[in-house]
Formats: C-alpha cells, sequence, structure tokens
C-alpha cells in the first residue's frame, strides 16, 4: 500500500510539472498586413524582434537604432537619442587679451590669441573682425589691406590663422577635432602672408559644425621714426550663424 502510494504522488508531482509547463505557452495571431508583418511585437518601449517581409526586416527598436555622424557638403546631423532640434551657436575667446610687449624697428613683434566657435542644426556661420589697429594719440599702426609678408623696419598691422614659419615660427591651422568643419578665408589661410580689413570675414563653416579651435597670429613691423608710446587696439570678433 505505501509502495502504491508513493508511485502515485510521483506521478502526480510529473503532471503538475508539465501542466505548468505548458501553461506559459501561449499564441496569438501575428499583426500583419499583405506587405507587413509583426512577429513578436509589444506595446511598451520595445518590439519589432525579427519582424520581417519579403522587403524588410527589423531587429530591436529598444534604444536607437542608429548613431553617429552623417554629413553633405552643405549639412551634416549627429544622430542618437540626446540630439535637439533647436539650433545652437557656441562661440567663446580662451585667455586673456593680446599683449605684444615692446615693438623694435629691427624685428616684427607678434603674438597669438585663440576661439572656439561650434554649432548644431544651423547650416553653418562666419566669423568677422572689427577694429582699429594698433594707436598712440594721434598715431595709427597702417593696416595691411594687401595680403603680404612681414616686412621689418616698415610699419604694419596684419594677421592670419594658419602656422607661419616667418618672421618666426608663430600660430596654428584650425583644429577641428572630430566633427568640425570650420575654415580659414582665403585672404588669411596662407603661411607666412598676412592681412588686416575691419569687417572682412576671417573664418566659417559650410555646414554645421563640431567646434572648431581657431589661432589668430598677430604683426607688427614699426619703423625707426614710428613715435614711442603705449599702443592700444579694440577689436571685436562676430560669429553669425547662417541658415
Amino acid at each position: 500500500m505505501s509502495k502504491r502510494l508513493a508511485g502515485w504522488v510521483s506521478l502526480f508531482f510529473a503532471l503538475a510539472v508539465y501542466i505548468a509547463f505548458q501553461a506559459t505557452t501561449a499564441y496569438a495571431d501575428p499583426l500583419q498586413s499583405t506587405n507587413y508583418r509583426f512577429d513578436e511585437s509589444v506595446i511598451g518601449a520595445s518590439g519589432l524582434m525579427q519582424s520581417n517581409s519579403a522587403n524588410y526586416q527589423g531587429s530591436n527598436s529598444v534604444g536607437d537604432l542608429a548613431t553617429g555622424n552623417a554629413a553633405s557638403s552643405n549639412f551634416q546631423v549627429n544622430a542618437g537619442s540626446q540630439t535637439t532640434s533647436d539650433p545652437t551657436l557656441s562661440f567663446s575667446i580662451n585667455g586673456a587679451g593680446v599683449n605684444f610687449g615692446s615693438f623694435t624697428a629691427s624685428n616684427a613683434t607678434v603674438t597669438t590669441a585663440n576661439f572656439s566657435v561650434s554649432n548644431y542644426t544651423s547650416y553653418g556661420y562666419v566669423v568677422q573682425v572689427i577694429g582699429n589697429t594698433p594707436t598712440n594719440g594721434s598715431h595709427t599702426l597702417p593696416a595691411m589691406t594687401t595680403t603680404g609678408p612681414s616686412q621689418a623696419g616698415i610699419e604694419q598691422f596684419g594677421i592670419n590663422l594658419v602656422a607661419n614659419t616667418l618672421p618666426v615660427s608663430i600660430g596654428a591651422n584650425p583644429d577641428n577635432g572630430q566633427f568640425g568643419f570650420g575654415t580659414v578665408a582665403t585672404n588669411y589661410g596662407t603661411s607666412n602672408q598676412y592681412r588686416y580689413v575691419s569687417g572682412e570675414t576671417i573664418a566659417s563653416a559650410p555646414k554645421s559644425s563640431g567646434v572648431t579651435n581657431y589661432t589668430i597670429s598677430y604683426l607688427v613691423n614699426v619703423a625707426g621714426l614710428t613715435p614711442g608710446g603705449q599702443y592700444t587696439s579694440n577689436q571685436t570678433i562676430i560669429v553669425t550663424g547662417t541658415y
């Protein structure tokens, strides 16, 4: 009697497990039409598990299906869940003001300044510089309105935005990092050639751009009869987004 009871209990336990296993399996008609079918669809944050048709197949729709950068000649976009549709233009001047130190007629005096620009969801930007050349009282150092080289002993004031080797090694080409598209304007983009025309465009980006770091190289030459004293210059950098 006890042996038969033990066998019945074992059979009941096995049957219960089998019923429980069977109860977890359910079937439903897939969502489909003549052109499309969802095999494992859900309502919520995920779905499209191996959804397919003759011309389409999806994997899993949780998260971003694609992230990264896509670009054309006029526009670029960085895809991903953190992107925003709001246009943004960011500009910063890095470091303190420009200080030339003492001028001398025998050698050019040079220095640099740095600024950064980034823009998002616009079609680019332009950078202009506006202001006077170094002035001491009534005497103003003439701007190099024609692009040219440094000439010691002749009064000159000019800038460029590239790396130079003359009159000394100074400056740097634009640093575009991973996603920048900033470029230097032609008049300010030749090594060892300087120019300054107030209001001119000195740099730009042809499309939306990540951070570009620019270096402005400043050049001053004075003559033997240039009046001594303190020379000052006030210049403004203007960055405008283009759409």
